[in-house]
């Protein structure tokens, strides 16, 4: 009953948040645990949200990290709908939107981030939309249902993940869709000019259209209503809806506000290799941290489930006094349509210097690999399964590898490399 008389606060009501207090109880701490979430949901998971409740594949209750009663039965006091508005690090208290000062001993922020608004004339008509919460999902789900019945037509600003997504669960309604990207392809800044060509032939073979080099300048409508968007080419394309997916924004208000240090290149709350921010008694996780990256070398943040998935438990043991040292290789999944996909590791445009591929690229069938020199920053398997492991291993080990050995599928992968476990 040490801890008996201590009250561990995180702020954040997504899966960091919700794992945190899970692995707090698991742990076997025994004092009071308050999670704080500006949303009246309790803790949900995002990657839904654009994948299978957004196609309607899944229900709503499945969304949710813990059954309903799992709060109550573990002693974890929620207060939902009502979002923290200050933090004083001094008093280590933390003021709600309603007054309500809450005292901690230790604080974890898990405020995750915001979806980017677009900066045009129109953003106000009715049928603009952004996907970042469940209410967006909800509303953004029977839209795409109604544009099928009526063959109304999306546009998405954006061809990164969430835009690519959505246009495939609007295509499975029967919506038109339209997709304007800056970039020359889609994901260019994940999987770059070498396979961008590959998600951008799949989303053609199902009906979407593409606009690349594009950027959206206005949208316009009438009574209220989108009727259409014009681009910077001054090309007018037709839409009754219009979806934003151009990114999001680490929030980091409380952060800035209370004086904690910020990272500049990331964006986010910087913390160290345990996710403890410039104040000792506050850690953060999730979107909204930006690690000092001992693999990587360098400040990273991730807004990936993954990442919300581990780092929420990880900040808890370290909240805990446990030795922690958040190491993990980056790592996301993505569905669409027939293609099932998992991306491991780090390499932005600039960092590598050759793409090795092995299997099929033709039929989707493939992992690729970026390399600099012979060493492999990162790997994409599509539609091939169990492969993560090894592909993890490769990175984290930073061994010399022949890129020949690497694009042949007669080579086992787990032979290029000494097994490497995953912490």
């Amino acid at each position: 009953m040490v801890d008996a008389h201590r009250t561990f606060v995180i702020v954040g009501g997504g899966l960091a948040g919700a794992k945190a207090a899970e692995t707090l109880r698991g742990e076997g701490f025994t004092g009071r645990v308050i999670l704080i979430g500006d949303e009246r949901d309790r803790p949900y998971e995002r990657p839904p949200l654009s994948k299978a409740f957004l196609a309607g594949e899944a229900d709503r209750e499945s969304v949710f990290v813990h059954e309903p009663g799992w709060y109550a039965a573990a002693d974890v006091e929620l207060h939902l709908g009502q979002p923290a508005v200050s933090l004083d690090p001094a008093a280590r208290s933390v003021r709600l939107g309603d007054g309500t000062r809450i005292h901690y001993d230790k604080l974890l922020l898990a405020t995750g981030a915001e979806p980017r608004r677009l900066e045009m004339p129109g953003t106000d008509l009715a049928g603009v939309h952004h996907l970042r919460r469940l209410a967006h999902a909800e509303r953004l789900r029977g839209t795409l249902a109604a544009l099928g019945r009526e063959r109304g037509r999306l546009v998405i600003a954006g061809a990164g993940w969430i835009g690519l997504e959505v246009a495939a669960a609007a295509r499975g309604y029967g919506a038109e869709v339209t997709v304007v990207e800056p970039a020359p392809g889609p994901l260019h800044s994940v999987v770059g000019p070498e396979l961008g060509a590959v998600f951008a032939d799949l989303h053609r073979e199902h009906g979407v259209e593409f606009r690349f080099g594009a950027v959206l300048t206005e949208i316009g409508g009438r009574g209220g209503m989108v009727e259409y968007v014009r681009t910077d080419d001054g090309e007018e394309l037709p839409a009754q809806q219009v979806l934003a997916a151009i990114g999001a924004a680490p929030r980091t208000a409380l952060a800035e506000s209370a004086g904690l240090d910020l990272a500049g290149g990331t964006g986010g709350i910087a913390v160290d290799a345990e996710l403890r921010t410039s104040d000792p008694h506050i850690h953060a996780a999730g979107d909204t941290a930006s690690v000092a990256h001992p693999l990587l070398g360098r400040p990273l943040r991730v807004e990936h489930w993954a990442n919300a998935l581990n780092s929420g438990p990880a900040a808890a043991r370290a909240m805990l006094g446990e030795e922690v040292t958040y190491d993990r290789v980056p790592y996301f999944f993505s569905d669409q349509y027939d293609v099932g996909l998992e991306y491991s590791g780090y390499a932005p445009p600039g960092s590598y210097d050759q793409v090795v591929c092995r299997g099929d690229i033709g039929k989707r069938e493939f992992v690729a690999f970026w390399l600099r020199g012979d060493r492999v920053l990162a790997g994409l398997n599509v539609n091939v399964w169990d492969v993560v492991a090894p592909v993890r291993a490769l990175i984290r080990a930073g061994t010399p590898v022949d890129p020949e050995a690497l694009g042949d599928p007669g080579v086992p992968l787990e032979t290029l490399t000494a097994p490497v476990a995953e912490a």
